[in-house]
Parts: structure tokens; C-alpha cells; sequence
């Protein structure tokens, strides 16, 4: 992950924007409630085989590995986070931020 001071317009407050660097394959289909793929026949050749959508995901901690913030290959709306990373967030009462176990 990567970190980039930002200044934010009539507030003092030094902000970060965290970057996340890492894409890990690791979404568990059979667990989320939903995970579906691209095909030929939605007319979009440049996707097939990769995610159209993923509902209540889940992933499978066992091919995750080290990374504390990254995001899912395939599916890379969702930023991932650890436990300590998520803690620190709560801690600093980070604004914009919903958190969902997966």
C-alpha cells in the first residue's frame, strides 16, 4: 500500500489517501452469494471469464497470504482490509469508510 499526502482547501488537517497496490486472486465463489461471470453471449469479448458481478462476497483467507489492504482480483470495487488495519481506521474515525466481514 502506498500513502499520498493531501491538502485539503480551508482545512488545517493533514490528510492521507491510501493507495492500495496489491490484486489478489482469492474471491471464493461457492461462499459469496452470488458471483457471476462475463460470457460470450453479453457481447462483450474483452470480458469473458472475468466477474460481471459478486454479491455478498466472500474470500478465501488461505490465498491471501500477507497483504493488510488490497483489492480482489476480478472484482477490485472492494478494498480489503485486515482486522489491525480496520481497527486503526475506527481509531482515527476515518470518514467514509463501511465495513463488511468477508
Amino acid at each position: 500500500m502506498q500513502f499520498i499526502p493531501v491538502d485539503v482547501p480551508d482545512h488545517p488537517d493533514q490528510y492521507q489517501l491510501l493507495v492500495a497496490t496489491q490484486l489478489v486472486r482469492c474471491i471464493d465463489d461457492q461462499r459469496s452469494a452470488e458471483a457471476n461471470y462475463w460470457e460470450p453471449e453479453d457481447g462483450r469479448p474483452d470480458k469473458v471469464g472475468q466477474y460481471r458481478s459478486v454479491y455478498r462476497m466472500r474470500i478465501d483467507p488461505s490465498k491471501v497470504g500477507n497483504p493488510q489492504v488490497f483489492r480482489t482480483w476480478g472484482w477490485d470495487i472492494a478494498l480489503i482490509v485486515s482486522e489491525p488495519i480496520k481497527q486503526a481506521l475506527e481509531r482515527t474515525l476515518a470518514m467514509g469508510v463501511r465495513f463488511n466481514e468477508v
